[in-house]
């Protein structure tokens, strides 16, 4: 994805990840259109990006209403030509419970942002880029929780739900027409407002920014940002190869029970 020139619509974008993103893609190019709810920090964040030379442009709403996230669609179309670029960057960070114990409301409440939120974004940029063939790209805010639990005991609606996303993006990777770049970023602790605790140990915003926005110019699917992570990861895949090792391992002709084949011959089979 070369940016300069193209227009990049970013979803929660007003502040933390979303306008650090801004920046890094305004910087080399890009227009920029901001959305969220929150009026006031939106133009915050457009005055920031014009200070710094870049073209921004922002439209109030609210990813969990898919009527709003198709009208800003429509606005990028109508402002600048295209959206070229859409960042599913808006997401919340509550429901911090034990799974027993969450409210439904307020999981069901969390999911319309983090899940339902990314899925209308994909849904009306990608149905687009889809039609009209031309060099797009999506990219979704992920986690670190999207890979294992970081947030043991207190985190069953966040952690599903970026599990979900995960999975989301992870298919549509495979389904997706050649024209269209797909991207899962995975922050781990960076300094936002959607951290609920700040520390020094945080990476710096502008910092997680510029190390994603090098593996968007490099056509990387998994942007990835701290190196600990991978010893989550281990931690959870030594457990799963242990239990297979265990209960269900490697023979001779395993392979003809593979999911994949199995697909295949169904779909042969239609």
């Amino acid at each position: 994805m070369d940016f300069a020139g193209k227009t990049a619509v970013i979803t929660g974008g007003a502040t933390g990840i979303g306008l650090a993103l801004a920046g890094q893609m305004g910087g080399a190019g890009a227009r920029i259109i901001l959305f969220e709810p929150r009026e006031h920090r939106l133009q915050e964040a457009v005055a920031a990006l014009a200070a710094a030379g870049i073209d921004a442009k922002y439209m109030v709403g609210d990813v969990t209403k898919p009527e709003q996230v198709e009208a800003l669609a429509d606005f990028a179309w109508a402002e600048n030509g295209r959206g070229d670029i859409i960042v599913n960057n808006a997401g919340v960070s509550g429901g911090r419970s034990r799974v027993l114990d969450m409210d439904m409301v307020e999981a069901r409440a969390l999911y319309e942002v983090n899940f339902w939120g990314v899925w209308h974004g994909i849904a009306a940029f990608g149905k687009r880029y889809k039609a009209d063939g031309l060099p797009s790209a999506i990219y979704t805010t992920g986690s670190e929780n999207s890979l294992f639990n970081a947030l043991p005991k207190t985190g069953g609606a966040y952690v599903s739900s970026k599990h979900a996303v995960l999975g989301l993006m992870d298919v549509l990777q495979r389904e997706a027409p050649d024209n269209i770049e797909l991207g899962l970023i995975i922050p781990g602790w960076v300094k936002s407002e959607l951290s609920e605790l700040q520390a020094d140990e945080a990476m710096d915003t502008d910092e997680f920014a510029a190390t994603i926005f090098k593996q968007m110019q490099a056509g990387e699917f998994y942007l990835v940002s701290h190196p600990y992570n991978v010893v989550r990861m281990e931690e959870r895949w030594t457990e799963v190869y242990g239990a297979f090792e265990k209960y269900a391992p490697r023979h001779e002709g395993d392979d003809r029970m593979d999911v994949q084949l199995w697909v295949e011959r169904m779909q042969a089979a239609r």
